[in-house]
């Protein structure tokens, strides 16, 4: 890679064209991918179509589409020509999607056919058109119908600065209201190499895109850091159920996923950890560490050949990843990586390969990243983490008494997490700042910590560990066809089993998380959640809705 390439994303694509037109850039599972060549040619003829529209540099041009190859192409031909892209979750309410694209004055939408109902009947001061992105026509117009022309030309030439603002990325964070993040060209593009100083990627790479290309950590890493390597990316089109996904991994064979912690926790729950548990003998041997080993290795072979056999790197963020589920990626050797980052700094700080595992950890700081901990423990070394280098934002759109809020006049931006460093360097996350516990007698508690440990009992999907007038209360849910499935035998015997089972499971869960916890962290009382939590896009669950 060339040090001297700019960092805004026209260099990058320029860099990247030269050398590896011909390769492939972007595909759908299924159908011919696109090459760079193929590629730029798009983006060209949709530069040109949104000079049509009247669009200019630094005017706000929105995405709000499924994952597919005219999200990148859309996403670069806006920020080629100095717009800024405001990609927009696909989870987003209508009312959210109106309050946001009023609230960055967004010209134009660009929207998949799923989603083009959450914009029907949608005006705000400054939406001139909707265009739906799958041929780029043109849905619905306040003004007139240009045509949207695959052979055309830019009529202007762009000159794109690295300190020019890219995106407005609006978060659907753990902690309420979405705030528009400012991302700059500099901001993603340094990210994006910074994720390839951690692991390699070259030409021959295939990505397989499962997160929202809304969300920064699949933008930055999933979309431009592909693209500065020369690598193709493919996309489902749908979300990835089971259904689609296991005869995708088989057709593409990819060599990087970029996922978050809830899916391989999923997997390890419900289809690895059963069949060393379920049977009495492997069981017995199960808990020896030697076979324990042996074990995982066996079934890290099954894995490596269920996501096609040529996984290179399975990058894993957005979440703590659960302590019992990484030893047994450790063991089974899969090439699993785990990096830490927000929003704010688009969003890669620290992280490691698949080469360097570190149990608990997300690894060093990435290289031209300063990070330190603020007003640590004297006793733990656990303090707030500080950040300051060329990824974090230019502030929240809008919003300088919160940017004022979040970044220190000498440049440190305020994560929020709470961590610690070992003699090594390598960062350990606690949990969030707003979300420890403070108990009466003045120790800390770290719901993050005893939701692991909830979250390894049986039949258990996920929990969220609150304090309500002095007490810490887990809300549990709990997979209830599992618990029918277990106790079937029962059905005609006891009525409402499944209610009773989950009571039973409920009061010993209690005794089961406090056997394993500090007398500070010891549960009062569990609840049994009736459904899945409201999640964010990286599926962490929304602290503020339930406490």
């Amino acid at each position: 890679m060339e040090d001297k390439t700019m960092l805004t994303f026209p260099a990058f694509f320029a860099s990247t064209l030269s050398r590896f037109g011909t390769r492939d850039a972007l595909a759908m599972v299924g159908k011919r991918p696109l090459t760079y060549l193929e590629t730029n040619d798009r983006i060209m003829a949709v530069i040109a179509f949104l000079e049509k529209l009247g669009i200019q540099p630094g005017d706000k041009v929105a995405i709000l589409s499924t994952n597919q190859p005219n999200w990148g192409i859309a996403y670069y031909a806006i920020t080629f020509m100095g717009a800024v892209a405001v990609p927009l979750l696909p989870e987003f309410l209508p009312v959210e999607i109106s309050a946001l694209l009023e609230h960055s004055e967004t010209r134009v939408v660009f929207a998949s056919d799923g989603l083009l109902p959450k914009l029907v009947g949608l005006t705000t001061d400054f939406l001139l058109e909707v265009v739906r992105i799958e041929d780029f026509s043109v849905v619905r117009s306040f003004e007139y119908w240009p045509a949207f022309d695959p052979e055309a030309k830019p009529s202007m030439e762009y000159d794109v600065k690295e300190d020019d603002l890219a995106a407005i990325i609006y978060t659907s964070g753990t902690t309420g209201n979405p705030k528009g993040v400012m991302l700059t060209h500099r901001n993603i593009c340094f990210t994006a190499i910074k994720g390839f100083e951690i692991q390699h990627m070259f030409e021959t790479d295939r990505f397989l895109s499962i997160l929202p290309l809304s969300h920064t950590y699949e933008n930055t890493l999933g979309l431009v850091l592909p693209m500065y390597c020369g690598a193709c990316v493919y996309y489902l089109g749908k979300p990835p159920t089971p259904a689609l996904l296991l005869p995708a991994l088989l057709e593409v064979k990819p060599t990087t996923i970029l996922t978050v912690p809830l899916i391989i926790e999923k997997i390890f729950r419900s289809k690895i950890l059963p069949e060393f548990t379920e049977k009495k003998i492997l069981n017995m041997l199960y808990k020896f560490p030697p076979m324990r080993k042996l074990l995982h290795r066996v079934a890290g072979k099954k894995l490596m050949q269920t996501f096609g056999g040529q996984l290179r790197f399975f990058g894993v963020g957005g979440a703590k990843l659960n302590k019992t589920v990484e030893r047994f990626l450790i063991e089974s050797h899969f090439p699993y990586a785990v990096g830490y980052g927000l929003t704010e700094c688009a969003p890669l700080l620290a992280g490691f390969n698949p080469q360097h595992p570190v149990l608990q950890s997300t690894g060093p700081s990435c290289i031209g990243v300063e990070l330190k901990i603020i007003n640590a423990d004297k006793r733990t070394g656990e303090g707030e983490i500080w950040t300051k280098g060329p990824n974090n934002m230019k502030g929240y759109y809008k919003e300088p008494k919160l940017t004022a809020e979040m970044i220190t006049p000498d440049g440190w931006l305020k994560t929020g997490d709470l961590g610690t460093f070992d003699d090594r360097g390598n960062l350990y996350i606690r949990g969030r700042v707003k979300s420890m516990i403070v108990r009466s007698n003045g120790e800390n508690v770290y719901p993050e910590d005893i939701e692991s440990v909830i979250n390894n009992f049986r039949h258990v999907v996920e929990s969220l560990v609150i304090e309500k007038k002095g007490k810490l209360i887990a809300l549990v849910h709990f997979n209830q066809e599992e618990i029918e499935l277990r106790y079937l035998f029962l059905k005609n015997e006891v009525s409402n089993y499944v209610d009773q089972k989950t009571e039973e499971l409920r009061m010993e869960l209690q005794d089961y998380v406090n056997a394993r916890v500090n007398k500070f962290s010891q549960v009062q009382l569990v609840i049994a959640q009736p459904g899945p939590f409201q999640k964010t896009a990286t599926q962490k669950i929304k602290r503020f809705m339930y406490t």
